[in-house]
Order: C-alpha cells, then structure tokens, then sequence
C-alpha cells in the first residue's frame, strides 16, 4: 500500500485548510463559542487565537500521525510493536513490505482523523460567523459515524492483513 496519495491529500488539506482559516480569522469575534454540546449549543468559549493556536496544534499532531509513526514505528524494537504474527510479519524477509503497509494504513488513517477535525473546526467557525443560526450539528454527528465506519473498516484491514500467516493452516 503506497502511502504517497495519502499524504500528498493530507498535505493539501492542511494548506487549504489554512488559507481558510486565515480567511476567516479577521472575521470571527475575539472571544468565540469553541466547545458544543451534543445538540450543538455553545457551552465553551476561547479567545480567538487560542482557537487558533489549537487548529494549527492538531495539524501538527495530524502530520506526526501521517508521516511521524511509521518512522517510529519502523526503527522500534520488535518486542515493543503490538501486531499479530509479529514474528513472521516483522522477520527480516516481511518487515520492508510490513512497514510500507503500516505506512500507508497510518497516512490513510491520520487524513481520516484530520479531515473530521477540519470539519469539526469548521463548525465552530461557522456557528460564531452565522450565530444564532449556525450550521446543523447532524453534520457532526455525520462525520463522526464517518469515522466510525472507516475505523472499523480500516481496523478490520489491518487484521486481514496481519492476522494470519500465508501458508499457515489454522487448526
């Protein structure tokens, strides 16, 4: 699994989301509705740079999950890597195409994680913009079940992947 695509699209998303977010910032209050309850009221407020500060945090953190784990994860010690059939998939002969699948499976997942929290900053930006008729919250709601499924789907993958040695009968 090649992780370019992945990570060229998460490359893309962090700059537009940037160039939109710096649209928006002289638009937005100085102290803006930050936090929503599950109905999508208001229940916590930040200064305006501080949200910020917290948008351009989670990029970052985005960006270690994409391109940071599986530099870690390839130069851990094998004992410290929590995979089925670790010691067929991590020998010498399987580890490069192990790595290059858990490469991938970890860009595809960081843009996942990235893409629900633009949209759940987006919210937040619209709903001070258009207050008191902010966006629906059943977009989050959307966007979490979103998540839900492409975790299970991707989560079922990796076992697929790892899960069994080929040539291997299960008795």
């Amino acid at each position: 699994m090649s992780a370019r695509l992945p990570k060229g699209l998460f490359l893309l998303l962090a700059v537009s989301s940037g160039l939109y977010f710096r649209h928006y910032y002289p638009l937005l209050p100085n102290i803006m509705a930050s936090h929503f309850d599950a109905r999508g009221v208001a229940n916590g407020w930040s200064s305006k740079q501080a949200f910020f500060q917290t948008v351009a945090s989670m990029t970052l953190l985005g960006a270690v999950l994409v391109f940071g784990m599986p530099k870690i994860i390839a130069i851990m010690p094998t004992q410290m890597i929590n995979l089925p059939n670790k010691k067929y998939w991590l020998a010498p002969e399987q580890r490069a195409a192990s790595m290059d699948f858990l490469g991938g499976w970890f860009a595809w997942f960081g843009c996942a994680v990235y893409a629900v929290l633009l949209v759940t900053f987006d919210y937040a930006v619209q709903s001070n913009l258009h207050a008191p008729n902010g966006p629906n919250p059943m977009r989050l709601w959307y966007t979490l079940a979103f998540l839900g499924v492409f975790s299970v789907i991707w989560t079922i993958r990796l076992f697929g992947r790892f899960g069994r040695v080929p040539g291997r009968t299960s008795s």
